[in-house]
């Protein structure tokens, strides 16, 4: 233990001198920084937070230090966790590559690869997007089409993917493409990186309700990517694709806790007590106050069940569709919950009667219906749990 708090000592000392003082602010969501080659700083100081901690590794600090990773242990990364969230840190850099792509590569990519990529990742010089879903392929991921053709020292790609999160901010992404037979369809499938620089890809945004979004389809016509940013061993990429699902339910499962993903940032039981009233410091109304207690008792257990998962070391694997499928289904009722106490507030689109706050609740009560869809839908973790997790009979 005495490692463990000279490391704490280190870090708070090291962030007391590096984090700026706007970066310990509540996060304004134009402010969110995700790097790429075309990024944009509203506030200087982000881009210096960026650089700052992407200079020490520890944007990604369990990622190995060859590779410009922190090189922490489990204990040392919760130390360092605690010691932002004590002085309220922002998050330096919000990255697909690193929740998503960068334990995909370090379990099966090249030395080569690594190299290339990894340092690119943590450091926010590199915006990736996901690949996956395509207009005939949602929750039967494994019937894709986009086909990649073996032509000698390049694959040509063609086809399209759907809801390709930020795709035309990107700068690569990283595709499930068909490189063989459709029958069995869960083989033929490889996992291939593509830089959106290429000629032949091109995005088109899809407009939802909430009249925020950050959907995309994407298109491949005649796409040139060379055989060395194929992930693993072509026609296996199934594997990969179920191992990076994992990664992605595991940051999707965080949504369950207040604070933890996208949405407005406000809280149930302040927005409960401003629109209903307080009595004795409580929720006036005793109906609403018992209903959001027992939504912040489930909350808290989740929490320390995430808490225990990650002390434990578990790692990303079928156990993942419980935290996405809990996480997703509370953050939706934490909305439900907030529109309740809102009553007709909680209706607001334009400023004509609705608060900015107003507005921001309702549109994010709105996004929350994509969280039990996007990584998988609900219905789809519950069959990953009753088959990988429960081994029921099917």
């Amino acid at each position: 233990m005495e490692h463990l708090e000279q490391f704490r000592q280190e870090a708070r000392d090291w962030l007391e001198e590096n984090c700026p003082p706007s970066m310990r602010t509540p996060l304004v969501p134009e402010e969110e920084v995700w790097g790429g080659r075309n990024a944009e700083y509203l506030n200087p100081e982000s881009k210096l937070w960026l650089e700052r901690m992407g200079n020490k590794g520890w944007t990604a600090p369990n990622l190995p230090k060859e590779y410009g990773g922190g090189g922490l242990d489990r204990d040392q990364t919760k130390v360092l966790h605690q010691e932002l969230y004590r002085i309220k840190a922002r998050p330096a850099l919000n990255s697909f590559g690193i929740w998503m792509l960068a334990p995909c590569i370090i379990e099966f990519g090249s030395e080569e690869q690594k190299r290339e990529h990894l340092p690119k990742i943590i450091k926010g010089e590199i915006r990736w997007c996901q690949g996956y879903s395509e207009p005939g392929s949602g929750s039967d991921l494994a019937s894709l089409s986009t086909k990649a053709e073996d032509m000698g020292d390049h694959y040509l790609v063609n086809g399209q993917k759907v809801w390709t999160s930020y795709a035309d901010k990107a700068d690569w992404i990283f595709a499930l493409v068909r490189t063989g037979p459709k029958e069995p369809k869960h083989n033929g499938i490889s996992f291939l990186l593509i830089d959106m620089a290429t000629e032949g890809v091109s995005t088109k945004p899809i407009t939802l309700i909430s009249g925020k979004s950050p959907f995309c389809e994407t298109f491949f016509d005649n796409v040139k990517a060379p055989k060395e940013n194929l992930v693993g061993v072509e026609n296996s990429g199934w594997t990969i694709a179920k191992k990076l699902l994992q990664h992605e339910r595991n940051f999707i499962s965080n949504f369950g806790l207040a604070g933890g993903g996208t949405g407005s940032g406000a809280d149930v039981v302040n927005i409960a007590k401003k629109y209903l009233g307080e009595a004795n410091g409580q929720i006036a109304n005793q109906a609403q106050r018992e209903n959001i207690t027992l939504h912040k008792m489930k909350e808290h257990a989740f929490g320390l069940t995430l808490q225990r998962s990650g002390d434990e070391g578990a790692k990303a694997s079928a156990a993942s569709s419980m935290f996405k499928y809990y996480g997703t289904e509370h953050n939706k009722d934490r909305y439900e919950l907030m529109i309740a106490a809102m009553g007709n507030k909680g209706l607001g689109w334009t400023n004509e009667g609705f608060s900015d706050d107003e507005q921001a609740i309702t549109k994010a009560w709105l996004r929350t219906k994509a969280n039990s869809i996007e990584g998988g839908t609900s219905e789809v973790q519950l069959n990953v749990i009753s088959r990988r997790v429960l081994d029921l009979p099917n």
